[in-house]
């Protein structure tokens, strides 16, 4: 028996299971706090798998880490989301606390694996996976085996930068598209910081007048459009108000959950974050298509939960303006098949790819 071990963004999981089917043995979930930093996540990997490794009996610990890492010397390089990584020993911490060999790999990396072999890309020659949640990554499989062991990093689709203006480091598809950027949007845009055209334009375009209407009076057309931009204003003051409240009264509170299901119940303001989103997301998805021509591309992370009908149809719509026409219906875009846990099931499949004596670890499986 193995143990796979997620650290995320948001939340910590620990799996215990074979490494060669989608079945677990035992599974503790935890939500991590971001406050108290790596130290804290650490503190509670050392609880919770002290006690698994009492119950059951474990041969090796596999990691999906939540940020860069090398799998080699079985060092993290930094997390995106939770401060204190930076430089973390934490394949020899692992074996100094719990006893264990391990192995560890990013996350979407070890996510890709598991969706590959066992999940939504199941015989796929390949598969490129990507999460979309707290940050936005992903991975490679070819032949069943990830591509890229062995590399600082590997399809980081979330830090493709949009556009020859983004020349900054945080001007990437993630800042737009991953939950934070989502709920960042949404303020902006119930703030006044960010205000799109469209509304505005069809006061101007030909929306003023009425079938067979053709007014001649300058004064009655500018008439009409002062009706039509106080209108517009109070319906988007209607549609901010119903964000606030679901926010509790507090803007920074929002969260793309929020935002989703506001959009759901047909909050235009909400619907538009949505679909900006999609937009950032399927440039993305369609440069990795032209690049690679994965087979299957599969879609996971807790963004990806809003559904069929606010994010994937609209994602599959924008991967199909964007990519090479070529490679048009090469591909099958398809939501994760093992949900949150695929991380867990990567590592699991990491750990059972390991021979028990030898190096820390190696990201390929």
């Amino acid at each position: 028996m193995f143990l796979g071990i997620e650290i995320g963004g948001t939340k910590l999981q620990l799996g215990v299971g074979a490494g060669c089917d989608a079945e677990l043995a035992a599974l503790v979930r935890h939500d991590v706090d971001p406050p108290r930093g790596a130290p804290g996540i650490l503190e509670e990997i050392e609880r919770s798998a002290t006690a698994l490794i009492q119950k059951h009996p474990i041969d090796r610990i596999g990691f999906g880490f939540g940020g860069p890492c090398d799998g080699v010397t079985g060092v993290v390089t930094k997390s995106h989301q939770v401060a204190g990584w930076e430089g973390f020993p934490l394949a020899a911490w692992c074996r100094e606390s719990l006893g264990k060999p391990v192995v560890i790999g990013n996350d979407c990396d070890v996510a890709a694996l598991a969706e590959a072999r066992l999940g939504a890309g199941r015989g796929a020659a390949s598969v490129f996976y990507l999460t979309v949640g707290t940050g936005i990554g992903g991975g490679l499989v070819v032949g069943g085996k990830l591509f890229g062991a062995g590399r600082p990093a590997i399809a980081e689709i979330g830090h493709l930068r949009p556009g020859l203006l983004a020349d900054r480091p945080d001007m990437t598809v993630e800042s737009l598209a991953a939950g934070p950027g989502i709920a960042a949007t949404a303020v902006a845009r119930m703030t006044g910081v960010a205000r799109p055209l469209d509304t505005l334009r069809s006061v101007t375009d030909g929306g003023l007048r009425g079938d067979g209407e053709t007014p001649t009076q300058p004064q009655f057309r500018r008439a009409q459009m002062r009706q039509r931009l106080y209108d517009v204003k109070q319906t988007e003051e209607e549609y901010i108000a119903d964000l606030l409240q679901r926010a509790g009264g507090d803007a920074e509170q929002l969260t793309a959950k929020l935002v989703a299901q506001a959009a759901a119940e047909g909050n235009a303001i909400a619907g538009e974050v949505v679909d900006h989103a999609c937009q950032a997301l399927g440039w993305a998805i369609a440069q990795v298509i032209t690049l690679v021509a994965p087979e299957v591309v599969v879609v996971g992370g807790g963004v990806s939960l809003i559904g069929e009908q606010f994010f994937f149809a609209p994602l599959r719509a924008e991967v199909a303006r964007y990519v090479f026409p070529p490679l048009a219906g090469s591909f099958r875009l398809v939501p994760a098949g093992l949900g949150e846990l695929a991380v867990v099931h990567g590592a699991l499949l990491l750990a059972a790819a390991r021979a028990p004596a030898g190096s820390v670890g190696e990201q390929e499986a």
